[in-house]
Formats: structure tokens, C-alpha cells, sequence
């Protein structure tokens, strides 16, 4: 019986962070709104500057549960300095939580505030975080022939003038997962387990980075395009190489030399007992509930119409 209840209480581990992450989206946005409302005239890098705060707090308990909670270890390849600097994140984008590795690498860079991503527009319906992802500095865009590149250039432009610092996320692949397509993800899952990618105890996540200069980008729109296909076919190689490589040797790692990178617990732990400690204070009285049910039901409502009409 004792077993059973151990390897019950295993199988809700997830239970948890998504209670907490969920749980403390009201307080976060309260906090927002009210300095949105604080610093509506101040100048406008006083707001970008606590609200890039606020956003690493809340970013710093995500990855307390990501990093801190599961016991993943992080493995770095190629350089990756310690000091903040704008930058345009380009990655292959083949889950639901790709978004994450770029958290894990902005908070090394003592970043994580300015991260900022290119989403696809149906994110933007996302209760309370669809709205406050917009005013975070994220971009909504539609796929194919529905992308409005003027939109996007001038949103950027506008970024660029304020001097906003930026880490910029962009996956140019979109999703290759589709939760819909379940006999396919069945057999993806039965060949993992058969060739042991599936990993239960302390999980490895493998991140290999390569900085490029700007200057080393092309401007012209035909070439950097090409340019951009081939990096993702050096991508692609360096995926089939750590996957199917027939040296064994070679196998499950990157090239060069592999750096464990252990996140503190200094960087996450505050931010979970600061949240966490405010939702449970706020749910400790009736006109704290009320005003919490309150802001998840009209945070919503307000923030689609924001969205429907500016994003």
C-alpha cells in the first residue's frame, strides 16, 4: 500500500507546478496592472524597467519547477557569455515547451526580464497571459500568407527607438507537434521507450549555441533567407549526428566540450515564496477571493478585447 501511495504521489508531480503557475497568474497581473497604472505618466522606460523586473520574477518560479523541482541536468555547448546583451534567439521548435530553453539561457545571462517572443497569433486568447504578453513586448503573428510584415517591422521599429532591451525569441519553424495526431505521437513514444530516450530519473537537457555576430547576417531578403535555411540544415545534421551517429561515442552529445550548468536555488526560490505567499495571503480573505475570481474572470474578458483590437 505504501508503494502504491509513493508511485501515486510520483505520478501527480506535475499537479503541483500547474497549481502554483496557474495559481499566482491573478496576483501577477494585479501587480502589473497596478504599476501599469502607477507609471501611465512617467516616462515609459520607468515601466519597461519594473515591468522587465516583474517578468523575471515570475519567469524565476517557472524555472523553479523546471529546473529546481524536476532535477534536470542542463548541459551547454559553445559560447554562452554571462552578460546581458540584445539579442535574436533563432531555434528549432519541435514541442509545446521549446519556449522554456530560452528562459534557461536568459537567466544565466541575468536576462530573463527581456526575453520577448514572436508568437503565433492564437496565443493571444490566452487568459490573462494572452494580453499581458503583448504589453510585455511580444509579438503576435499570423503564419504563411496572413503574416503582415509591415505590422511586425513596425512594432519592431518602435522596440528599436525606445531602446528596449531585447532577447528576442523566434522559432522559424513553427510546431512539428500535434497533440491531435495521436497515433503518430504513440509511435514516436513506443520507439523512445525502445531505444531508451526516455529518461525518468533526472532528465539531461542538451542545448548546443552558436553566437553570430550581426554583421555576419545578411540584409539583403534573398540571401538571408538561404542563410537562414542553412543554419537549420547545420541544425538538422548536428540532430541526426547526436541521435543516429554509429560512433557510440559521438552519440547523445554535441561537439566540443559539454558544461553542467547547475541553476541556484538563490535565483528561483525568492520569487516562489514571494507569489505564492501573496495568492495565499490574498485567498485568506473573502474580499481577497473575490477580488481574485474577480481578476481571472475580468482580466480575461478585458484582455481579449485589448487584444482583438490592438494585437
Amino acid at each position: 500500500m505504501l508503494l502504491s501511495l509513493v508511485l501515486h504521489m510520483y505520478s501527480m508531480r506535475c499537479v503541483l507546478p500547474a497549481a502554483v503557475l496557474l495559481g499566482t497568474a491573478p496576483t501577477y497581473v494585479l501587480a502589473w496592472g497596478a504599476w501599469r497604472l502607477l507609471s501611465a505618466f512617467l516616462p515609459s522606460h520607468f515601466y519597461q524597467a519594473v515591468d522587465d523586473r516583474l517578468y523575471c520574477v515570475y519567469q524565476s518560479m517557472v524555472l523553479f519547477f523546471f529546473e529546481n523541482y524536476t532535477g534536470v541536468q542542463i548541459l551547454l555547448y559553445g559560447d554562452l557569455p554571462k552578460n546581458k546583451e540584445n539579442i535574436i534567439y533563432l531555434a528549432n521548435h519541435q514541442s509545446t515547451v521549446d519556449w522554456i530553453i530560452a528562459d534557461i539561457l536568459a537567466i544565466r545571462q541575468n536576462a530573463l526580464g527581456h526575453v520577448r517572443y514572436v508568437l503565433k497569433d492564437g496565443l493571444k486568447w490566452l487568459p490573462l497571459y494572452g494580453c499581458y504578453f503583448s504589453q510585455h513586448g511580444g509579438i503576435y503573428v499570423k503564419r504563411s500568407a496572413k503574416f503582415n510584415e509591415t505590422e511586425m517591422r513596425k512594432k519592431l521599429r518602435r522596440y528599436m527607438n525606445a531602446e528596449t532591451p531585447m532577447y528576442l525569441v523566434i522559432f522559424p519553424e513553427g510546431t512539428r507537434y500535434n497533440p491531435e495526431l495521436t497515433k503518430v505521437i504513440s509511435a514516436s513514444q513506443t520507439f523512445a521507450a525502445k531505444e531508451e530516450f526516455l529518461c525518468k530519473e533526472c532528465p539531461k537537457i542538451h542545448i548546443h549555441i552558436d553566437r553570430i555576430d550581426r554583421k555576419d547576417v545578411p540584409e539583403e531578403q534573398a540571401r538571408m533567407r538561404r542563410w537562414l535555411h542553412e543554419r537549420f540544415e547545420i541544425k538538422d545534421k548536428l540532430l541526426i549526428e547526436f541521435y543516429d551517429s554509429l560512433d557510440p561515442e559521438r552519440r547523445n552529445k554535441f561537439p566540443g566540450e559539454s558544461v553542467n550548468s547547475k541553476l541556484s536555488l538563490k535565483k528561483t526560490l525568492p520569487s516562489l515564496l514571494i507569489l505564492s505567499g501573496l495568492t495565499a495571503g490574498m485567498l485568506m480573505t473573502e474580499a481577497g477571493r473575490k477580488l481574485y475570481v474577480k481578476t481571472w474572470v475580468y482580466g480575461t474578458l478585458i484582455g481579449c478585447l485589448w487584444v482583438s483590437i490592438k494585437a
